[in-house]
Parts: C-alpha cells; structure tokens; sequence
C-alpha cells in the first residue's frame, strides 16, 4: 500500500486512521450550524470534517428522481439549502483557525474547479460519481488526492475508473461503502475491504459508513480501512436529508475513542508483555505435593499433582519429578523444588 498525504497528514501502513466528520447538508445551509459543526467536530477528536459542494444546474436535471431521504425534489433541496462557495471559504479558513482538515465532495467537475481554487487539499468523490471516468480524469489533472467512495458500483466499475486514474498518474484511496440509507447490515459485506485490499495491493483502503450506529466502523478498523467516514449531526431530532444514517456528536467522540483504542489493540506480535509476568506468576501451575512424602522415598504419581502458583518447578515438567526420591520430608500442600529432590 503506498501512503497519501491531506493536508500534510500521511494516510496509509502504520499511520493513524484518518476519521472524516461527514457534515452532508445536515446544515441545511446555514453557516452558522456549519461552524458548530466544525467546532463540535474538532472537540469530538475527529481529524476532519468534510463539507459538500452542490451547483444544482451544474450536476442534474431539475426532474431527477426523488430519494426517499428527501421530502421535497432533491434539485429543490439544493438550491434553497446548499452552501454558496463564499460560505466554502469561511468554512475553509475557520477549520484551519481549528486545526481540523477541511475536506469537500465536488459534484460536478464545476464544482471541482471552484473547490480547487478555493485551496482544498483533496477532493471527496461520491459514490454517484464513481462511474463518471471523465469527470474525474479532468478533476485529477488538479494534481490533489481523491477519496473516491465505491457504493452501488461493481468490482468490474471499480477496476475500470481505478485504471483509468492509475494510468494517469492520479493519486487516490478507494472507500468501502454501500449506499443505503440506512443500509441493512446484510448487505455491508464488510468483507469486501478485504477484498478491495487484495485488488488494489498499492491503494489506501478506507471505509464510509452510512449505518446509524458505531459498530460497523468499529469492523472496518480492525480488517485494515485506514479512513473513516461518517456522517454526522448537531441534534438527530433536526429534520435533515442525512439524518436517519448520522451520528451525533457524542457519539462520534465514542467512535473516535473506540478507532484510536481499537488502532492501539491491532498488533501482531505475541510475546510475555512486562504487565503480563506478575500474572504469570501467580496464574500458571507448579508441581505441588498432595500427601506427605518421606525423605528418601521415591515420589509416586498419586503423590504430586499441579497447583498454583507458578513460581515452582513448572506443571509440564510433572514427569520428570516422578520417580525421584525425596532429600527431605515434605509436608502435603507443599510447592516442590529441584532442591527437594534426589
């Protein structure tokens, strides 16, 4: 897998998995819920928040079919509710006055080119964008990473916009994703990050994430995603296009506990840790007399047997002990020795 770099963040083997906040239109368009979302987003430990670009005539048809997320025609929503570009640029210098990276899905090559100019550091692609070669061809000619979600596309799509960017040098991840709203968790298949790994060997697999809970992104972690992308809310009972598939932001404050905790559990190399010996110690068994034993007698098997603790002769060497004679009496209940014995 080779690393890509946002905003100077390297992503990929042995770095931190990158957790986007995906603010959607949750906003409903107003700049100031915007900015508590950045705010809130930044407290909760997420490492970025990403925002959408929409210029409706630019990317559909006023009659595109409605969504069952959406209670008014999805080209209505967008022009009465989607951020202006000037909202973009103060949303982009108050998340750099945050510390939290700025990201921003493009849903027209348009789009694209404003965000560009604008100074984003990389560009999201939707998964309805994942079938439209040519406009991420051109939007690659910008030189920036692209996360490109994967959603409702076949591994036989996957491949052909994966060749077509490799060929042209572009630097990209793909995201895990499946796009239901909610998705039923039969149909996560989050065996498929697995599955992406070994098809593209040297691209940065991550995962976005549309279930209403946390479990799901909890999965993607330990089988190897190295982004995370969630939606996210202020309140779950504001009315908004996203809001059966968001997380509030408690909740992403658990999801980002849980990523790091579950980061820091993922290794590989099994050995007696420093915090383990004391246990050791006291948990594994020793050979232990069960009867009295006579100096000069030879121990018999129904005369020993293995007990705690394991600070004595070790329970798997039990078959050495037998036969040996005895240098000493030795009470019952006693934890033996090589000493004790001939």
């Amino acid at each position: 897998m080779t690393p890509i770099a946002i905003a100077g963040r390297a992503i990929g083997p042995g770095e931190p998995v990158l957790i986007v906040a995906e603010a959607c239109d949750n906003h409903l368009g107003d700049l100031g819920a915007a900015k508590a979302m950045v705010r809130l987003a930044k407290l909760a430990g997420a490492d970025a928040i990403k925002f959408q670009h929409h210029l409706p005539d630019e990317e559909m048809l006023p009659e595109v079919p409605l969504s069952d997320n959406f209670e008014v025609p999805l080209y209505d929503f967008l022009k009465r509710s989607a951020l202006r570009l000037e909202d973009h640029r103060v949303l982009k210098a108050f998340c750099e006055s945050m510390d939290i990276v700025y990201l921003c899905t493009p849903f027209s090559y348009r789009a694209a080119q404003e965000l560009h100019e604008l100074g984003v550091s990389a560009f999201k692609i939707g998964s309805g964008e994942m079938t439209d070669i040519p406009s991420l061809i051109r939007i690659a000619e910008f030189g920036k990473p692209m996360l490109l979600s994967t959603g409702m596309s076949t591994l036989d799509e996957i491949d052909e916009t994966s060749h077509a960017l490799t060929q042209r040098g572009a630097t990209f991840a793909l995201m895990n994703c499946v796009s239901e709203y909610p998705p039923r968790y039969e149909d996560m298949n989050l065996g498929v990050i697995r599955v992406l790994q070994q098809r593209y060997p040297e691209v940065v697999i991550g995962h976005s994430d549309h279930s209403p809970d946390l479990y799901t992104s909890f999965a993607a972690v330990a089988m190897g995603a190295r982004i995370i992308e969630k939606h996210v809310t202020l309140d779950k009972r504001r009315r908004g296009p996203d809001q059966a598939v968001s997380i509030d932001m408690r909740e992403l404050a658990e999801l980002v506990e849980g990523v790091r905790k579950i980061e820091a559990a993922l290794g590989s190399e099994k050995r007696v840790h420093e915090r383990e010996r004391p246990v050791r110690a006291w948990a594994f068994r020793s050979v232990v007399a069960i009867r009295p034993i006579r100096a000069g007698h030879a121990i018999e098997p129904d005369a020993v047997w293995s007990k705690r603790p394991g600070t004595g002769i070790p329970s798997k060497r039990l078959p050495e002990v037998i036969g040996k004679r005895a240098k000493r009496d030795i009470p019952a209940n006693t934890l033996l020795s090589w000493d004790d014995l001939e």
